[in-house]
């Protein structure tokens, strides 16, 4: 007899699932901290959009998750040497390289990791290319990820599309997410989804939140 196929959007399983959090760093969202934009003022579209959306939703999924026993896992940009020289090919030539002494390397004071959740420093856009996270995850018995961070269509595209052909059930926040601009948002969104269930903070804030309630 054929077993049925699981559905992307599907109930989650206590015990089984993590908030994936990506590249949310100072570095990335304090105006003036990216040398590499110094163009972008306090009133860029991505300052906006992260400062009036995407971190404040953020901030409501980790109340969640934390309450109510899921998994959370933080990634970010940084290298593991003072001068870059383990980082991807990709990384010297754009060039990104954030020195593990940077404080503004880690990231923004509201979601920051607390007790002993995981934080794995990444050299490339792929969490799965340039870490564990593969071995931590089936370690920890997950098979429900939920990802949201920056840039939706960079680092947040690579984590659910390799999560997804990992054989990981993966959902994206949406408005938990950001990009350059809208318009970038919004056709990453549409690029991957076929990988992944799309739904918004509200959403997975009350599976959490169903999580925790007895059965």
């Amino acid at each position: 007899m054929t077993q049925a196929l699981p559905k992307r959007n599907e109930p989650f399983r206590a015990g089984e699932t993590a908030l994936l959090l990506v590249d949310m760093q100072r570095v990335w969202l304090e105006p003036g901290a990216d040398p590499a934009h110094p163009e972008r003022g306090p009133d860029h579209y991505f300052y906006r959009q992260t400062a009036s959306q995407t971190i404040p939703n953020q901030e409501r999924l980790l109340a969640a998750a934390r309450a109510n026993g899921v998994e959370v896992i933080h990634t970010i940009i940084q290298s593991l040497t003072e001068d870059g020289r383990d980082c991807s090919l990709d990384h010297k030539l754009t060039p990104i390289h954030i020195a593990p002494s940077r404080p503004e390397g880690l990231p923004v004071s509201s979601l920051a990791p607390v007790g002993d959740e995981i934080m794995l420093p990444k050299t490339s856009s792929g969490v799965f290319n340039s870490t564990n996270i593969d071995y931590v995850l089936k370690n920890l018995g997950v098979r429900y990820l939920i990802v949201a961070g920056i840039m939706t269509d960079q680092c947040v595209d690579m984590a659910v599309r390799d999560a997804a052909d990992r054989g990981y059930l993966v959902t994206c926040v949406s408005d938990a997410c950001a990009a350059a601009t809208q318009e970038r948002h919004d056709g990453a969104l549409k690029a991957f989804g076929g990988y992944c269930w799309v739904t918004d903070t509200a959403t997975i804030a009350a599976r959490f939140e169903a999580l925790g309630k007895p059965a």
